[in-house]
């Protein structure tokens, strides 16, 4: 696995990328054996444990099919890679929280499956000045990905309609960004298609299945 000295060092230039341009991608922020040990684990998952992802909070919280056909399990600590994955995420609030006062109190996150041909039209993850996400993770657990497998993550300006970043989903590579500030959308994939998505909050969570 990485040396604390890497991670602390992928931490500071996590901090960086938000307090500079509010966004940052990064290649190699999970080792293989992390990405290995999460990919066994979601192997393991019972299918009935998947379901399909949502939209709204609360009592408006429902499924739509025109918007995205992802499908969803949350993490919650049930096993040595999730309690693995779970910890590094709090030790990246801390170093966030230290050198940026945000306030963070607590990180959400989800395995997301994307089969062939799904999709997640674009979005905001928090409207600004209304939501309690503050910071947007995704990881990508996604072995020998090519150009022609699909399935980008593009990152759209804050306002108008254009594309600042185009991540192609490679085991390994982590993109964070405010949650407020920039809309994106997961393109079809050509291929099954695994990550995290992942929040970092001000506050804790009102329940533990509910999406943007």
């Amino acid at each position: 696995m990485n040396t604390e000295l890497q991670l602390e060092q992928t931490f500071d230039e996590v901090v960086d990328a938000i307090a500079g341009p509010g966004i940052g991608i990064f290649p190699r922020f999970l080792d293989t054996t992390r990405v290995a040990a999460l990919r066994r684990d979601f192997a393991a998952l019972p299918p009935w444990q998947l379901t399909p992802a949502g939209i709204g909070r609360d009592l408006a919280h429902h499924t739509n099919e025109r918007i995205r056909t992802d499908k969803t399990r949350w993490l919650e600590g049930d096993s040595p890679a999730q309690r693995d994955y779970l910890a590094l995420m709090a030790a990246l609030q801390r170093q966030m929280n230290r050198q940026l006062f945000m306030g963070l109190k607590d990180y959400e996150c989800h395995y997301a499956r994307y089969d062939e041909g799904d999709f997640y039209k674009k979005h905001l993850d928090a409207f600004r000045g209304r939501g309690n996400r503050r910071v947007t993770t995704v990881v990508y657990l996604n072995e020998d990905w090519r150009d022609h497998d699909g399935g980008e993550l593009l990152v759209y300006a804050e306002k108008g309609k254009e594309v600042l970043h185009r991540v192609r989903p490679e085991a390994g590579t982590l993109v964070c960004f405010l949650s407020e500030q920039f809309p994106h959308e997961v393109l079809p994939a050509r291929r099954a298609r695994l990550s995290i998505a992942g929040w970092f909050r001000i506050d804790d969570p009102v329940a533990p299945a509910v999406l943007l």
